[in-house]
């Protein structure tokens, strides 16, 4: 990383304003774009819940590694185009900084295509792949739920690029609204389908797909207005250099997303043999596991937030060689992170029975292994809420190897083993062991390895 000696600050307020305020100011749309985000998930399962009862928690979440794998596609491309754009901008290298948009713009629009595509005829394998037997209770839910979610899925691909995109461009609160609104409008359909007109699990579905698209209509409708630069229609294409830069970019990031996929898939693959074997049955374990999940979106909804808004104001001063206040931004937003982690797991110890009623009614057993679970496989989620600080730092800053090597260290070097291992070991309870250690291990790793490239910022 070479540093220029002349760079002075930018009057661009990334490189000039308190650090604290521009935080704040980039990170609560993006908070709150995550949480409404995160929304779309939560709102369903709460209505199923209550309307299709445990069975239907158990097929949202058989479904939920689709939304994963989308949510992967459009970082391996948004997060790495912002983060090309703001570096170039902020070194003054505004035909670069186009030219990776334009890229970025062009790769998500295939991408979302082709990933609807993909998911919508295989559907029925992912479901079998993703735990739930085609002879089983929760199969015919889940394949409803999939035929049709898989429809909106390449509208939320290019929405959460372009909110990235939006962000980077200096709109946090417009990249805010492109969500915001897509969400309530999802949650009034979510009521409207499932109670007047009782759709069932079929309503959430089609609620949840007209929301990402009214979502997507905001996002792109930006383009037109983007400040740095005209964006024209003709000038769209993909540069096979660009297209580099921004996969090297965002790829500790998809892979983050793609193992958390393949985690989940693992996870409820364990969770049905193993809770088969126990007093709990398959169905409970996969209903369960589904709402934690849900419930945990809820973090990382901010420390991803916190983590997207910083990432402008790392790249900008990177590019303009303000080392230090690249430093001060990670250990604010480190803070922030770990804070929140704090209260959500003071809440889950504390509450987890009425978390879990939140989201429907059930049996005693299904209460007794609810508890179990969150208290146990979410004991460590303050250190968990860190790792999407440290990769986004790692994307934003062009530390692409420490990056895609933090990605891989708390689902694939840590996790997926134990939860293979640890089960055979000690039952359905290895299963939920796993999360924590696994989380210990990776939060080191995430550290020594955030503060080896401090070094190199003198």
């Amino acid at each position: 990383m070479t540093t220029n000696a002349k760079n002075t600050i930018s009057p661009n307020p990334l490189g000039s304003a308190p650090l604290l305020p521009l935080i704040a100011r980039f990170a609560i749309p993006s908070i709150i774009s995550m949480l409404v985000g995160a929304a779309y998930n939560i709102t369903d399962q709460i209505f199923i819940g209550h309307v299709v009862g445990m069975l239907g928690n158990a097929a949202t979440n058989v479904a939920f590694p689709t939304m994963t794998l989308t949510t992967a596609m459009s970082m391996l491309v948004g997060i790495g185009t912002a983060a090309n754009f703001s570096m170039n901008q902020g070194a003054g290298k505004m035909e670069e900084a186009k030219k990776h948009v334009y890229t970025g713009i062009s790769t998500v629009l295939i991408l979302g295509i082709l990933t609807g595509i993909l998911v919508y005829s295989f559907r029925s394998q992912i479901i079998v792949i993703c735990g739930a037997e085609r002879s089983g209770n929760v199969f015919p839910y889940a394949y409803a739920y999939l035929s049709i979610t898989a429809i909106g899925l390449p509208f939320h691909i290019v929405t959460h690029t372009s909110s990235m995109l939006i962000r980077a461009d200096g709109r946090p609160t417009y990249s805010m609204m492109c969500t915001a609104t897509g969400v309530i409008v999802n949650v009034f359909l979510d009521w409207l389908f499932m109670f007047p007109l009782g759709m069932g699990i079929r309503g959430a579905a089609i609620a949840t797909v007209i929301g990402q698209m009214i979502s997507f209509i905001l996002a792109v409708s930006y383009y037109p207005h983007f400040r740095a630069f005209d964006i024209r229609i003709k000038d769209l294409g993909i540069k096979p250099e660009y297209l580099k830069r921004n996969f090297q970019a965002g790829v500790p990031n998809f892979l983050n997303h793609i193992l958390m996929m393949m985690t989940n898939i693992v996870l409820n693959n364990m969770l049905a043999t193993y809770g088969a074997m126990s007093i709990y049955g398959a169905d409970i374990p996969l209903a369960v596991s589904g709402i934690a999940q849900k419930t945990g979106m809820i973090m990382v909804s901010f420390s991803v937030g916190i983590a997207q808004g910083c990432q402008p104001i790392w790249g900008f001063n990177l590019g303009a060689g303000q080392y230090s206040r690249v430093k001060g931004a990670f250990w604010r937003a480190f803070a922030a992170a770990f804070t929140v982690g704090l209260i959500f797991f003071a809440a889950l110890q504390l509450f987890p029975r009425e978390i879990i009623s939140i989201f429907g009614t059930g049996s005693d057993l299904y209460f007794e292994f609810a508890e179990k679970y969150l208290k146990i496989y979410m004991m460590l989620v303050f250190l968990q809420n860190i790792q999407p600080v440290a990769i986004n730092y790692f994307s934003a800053t062009g530390n692409h190897r420490q990056g895609t090597f933090v990605s891989l260290s708390r689902q694939g070097l840590c996790l997926i083993p134990l939860l293979v291992i640890l089960p055979r070991i000690m039952g359905i309870e290895g299963v939920l062991w796993a999360s924590p250690i696994a989380d210990m291990i990776s939060f080191i790793i995430s550290m020594y390895m955030v503060l080896l490239t401090f070094r190199k910022y003198r």
